[in-house]
């Protein structure tokens, strides 16, 4: 199988107006097509980061919380790649989101940090 690359990434949110404001406000995603689905009293929400579809933002009435954080079996984090990881934490203090200190992948040497969207799913953020 020869996979190009990935299509998207599907979120289910709790509070759709609180995770779509996050998305677009403070991650700076574009909204590309939004949808309310009457028979399932769904949102779907297609989301772009620099023009290219990457996430699809979903509400649902009364979906379960997520077990544990973050190892929880299926979708681990969201990581975005970031320029510079002082300035997106100066960004990330400007507008009193929490997070925890960079670290160095012991790996590559870069360094990254994690916090959480409002339903609790951890973001990377992972200095390029």
């Amino acid at each position: 199988m020869h996979l190009n690359k990935i299509h998207h990434i599907a979120i289910i949110c709790s509070d759709y107006k609180k995770s779509l404001d996050f998305y677009t406000q403070v991650l700076g995603l574009q909204v590309v097509a939004e949808h309310y689905r009457e028979e399932r009293q769904s949102f779907k929400t297609d989301l772009a980061l620099n023009g290219e579809y990457v996430i699809e933002l979903f509400s649902f009435p009364s979906p379960p919380q997520r077990l544990t954080r973050p190892e929880a079996t299926g979708l681990r984090h969201l990581a975005f790649e970031v320029d510079d990881i002082e300035k997106a934490i100066a960004e990330l203090d400007q507008l009193n989101i929490e997070h925890e200190p960079a670290r160095v992948d012991e790996y590559t040497g870069r360094r990254f940090l994690f916090f959480e969207d409002p339903d609790g799913l951890p973001i990377e953020l992972y200095e390029k």
